[in-house]
């Protein structure tokens, strides 16, 4: 088994080698070391995550112009989607992570592009597989996990109108997203919770074979997604709060709703607390979680009730006003009859 992990090993780094060759005399010169980059950042050689100086490569094409922004993206995409290799697929979805979490706006941007649309750039691995050996095959289940995490990730940015996962965006998440909630109708926040609660969900369908964490490159993958998690937490954090304030305001579908959203959330807690081992614990949010879904229910309740007590008040006004208009015209058939009856007159003798 050594043995043919070498061979696959020494045959990834031939394949490196003549594509790198391939980039540097391409005709495409604008492009090549665009290409360049991208390789030596998702080589097959090693198991470990590209280095920090492989990655600001990639990223330093998002300070130029908007087609080499673009180029940047469809060299990386065109990397992932041609791969077999659960390593270089792995690290393909690492750079990705990194221009979400640490690129310029305009990497970004092209590369939310294409998913919105269902274009060649998605995301979508659902069937990758890498049958190489043991290891790769359990490994292809990380390279799942993670693009459906990195999709999931790109969506929510959508419906929340930025990236949450940026820096930037966790300082001015700080400054001024409370009142960005405090604006927001209660069906937008709602909406936006189902949104970061769908994200959650994500994260903790992890694969079983969380062995694999020993792998310093899934290990730092889990490192990556874990910061997006954090910032999540705030994210949910914040509109749990804001819709706990609004319960009595809230019709009966959306407390139905925002139940069903906790009920989600809280089914993922044991799953995180095993892939984060205890970390990112935030019992002050699953606290704030469980204290909110039961009032929830003690509000439902009570407006169960007093729905029914309404019901009840207006189906007896309802029957005293229908008793009412029977008794009127029985009285005026009465007097009508009284009034068509014929008079006797006496006659004085």
């Amino acid at each position: 088994m050594g043995h043919l992990k070498r061979l696959r090993i020494f045959i990834g780094f031939l394949k490196d080698k003549a594509s790198l060759i391939k980039a540097t005399f391409s005709t495409k010169r604008q492009t090549s070391s665009i290409r360049r980059a991208v390789l030596r950042a998702t080589s097959h050689r090693t198991s470990t995550p590209p280095s920090n100086k492989r990655i600001a490569a990639v990223l330093s094409f998002g300070h130029g112009s908007r087609t080499r922004a673009s180029a940047c993206i469809q060299a990386l995409m065109d990397r992932l989607h041609a791969t077999r290799n659960a390593f270089v697929a792995l690290k393909c979805l690492f750079t990705i992570h990194n221009i979400i979490t640490r690129g310029s706006f305009i990497l970004k941007d092209q590369l939310s592009i294409y998913p919105s649309y269902g274009g060649r750039n998605f995301l979508n691995l659902s069937m990758f597989r890498d049958s190489s050996d043991p290891e790769t095959w359990e490994l292809s289940s990380w390279v799942r996990w993670y693009a459906c995490v990195l999709e999931r990730n790109l969506t929510v940015s959508r419906v929340v109108g930025y990236y949450f996962s940026s820096p930037k965006s966790s300082k001015k998440m700080n400054d001024d997203n409370e009142e960005k909630v405090l604006a927001l109708l209660s069906s937008d926040l709602l909406r936006e919770l189902d949104a970061l609660v769908g994200s959650v969900q994500e994260i903790s369908d992890v694969p079983s074979s969380l062995n694999l964490q020993r792998n310093n490159l899934v290990h730092e993958v889990v490192r990556l997604v874990g910061e997006d998690y954090r910032l999540i937490q705030h994210e949910i954090f914040l509109r749990v709060g804001e819709l706990g304030e609004r319960l009595i305001s809230l019709s009966r579908e959306e407390l139905t709703q925002f139940l069903d959203t906790l009920k989600r959330l809280e089914d993922c807690e044991d799953r995180l607390l095993r892939l984060f081992v205890n970390r990112y614990k935030n019992h002050g949010l699953w606290n704030s979680i469980h204290e909110t879904t039961t009032k929830i229910m003690v509000v439902a309740v009570n407006k169960n009730v007093q729905e029914k007590a309404l019901m009840k008040i207006w189906r007896r006004d309802k029957s005293s006003e229908l008793s009412g208009q029977s008794l009127q015209l029985t009285s005026s058939d009465t007097w009508l009859g009284l009034d068509r009856a014929p008079l006797s007159l006496s006659t004085a003798r």
